[in-house]
């Protein structure tokens, strides 16, 4: 049976293990720096910056959605979902579709306006997943980023 909870600080190195992934899944592995410390601290402290649930089968973590809550000033507070992934031997067996009806029930509880998240235009399954959903898949906003070395450069 598929149990889905929230993460508990015990969880980290699944969820880094998890965070990697989905990183690799997306030929981006090299790019991930983030340290099982980091995540302790970041996640389990008093004012957590990320929240997420796990989704385990026979005490065995398969899958996890990683969130935090941002603010839109058109709109409110939005659940931002950062990483939604299920580990590829448990994929297409409803453990995904129970992790992201579970995110939403967050939504609706803390009444947030709504939830967002970035795909890949080349990660079809998962495109084909948030469509179940009738969710706005948009093509009109770019993404803008400043690395870390690239703000500590800035002498101002």
């Amino acid at each position: 049976m598929i149990k889905i909870r929230k993460a508990q600080k015990s969880d980290v190195s699944h969820i880094l293990n998890l965070i990697k992934e989905l990183a690799e899944y997306e030929n981006s592995l090299n790019q991930v720096s983030v340290t099982i410390e980091q995540l302790e601290n970041d996640g389990f402290s008093e004012s957590p910056s990320y929240y997420c649930l796990i989704a385990e089968k026979n005490h065995e973590i398969i899958g996890m959605s990683f969130y935090w809550i941002r603010y839109s000033t058109w709109k409110g507070k939005f659940l931002f979902l950062e990483d939604f992934i299920v580990k590829k031997k448990y994929r297409k067996s409803g453990v995904g579709q129970k992790l992201f009806n579970e995110t939403i029930k967050i939504c609706k509880n803390n009444k947030l306006n709504g939830m967002c998240w970035q795909v890949l235009d080349w990660n079809t399954p998962a495109i084909n997943f948030y469509k179940k959903y009738n969710a706005e898949i948009s093509g009109k906003w770019l993404n803008g980023k400043l690395s870390k070395e690239q703000i500590q450069s800035f002498n101002f």
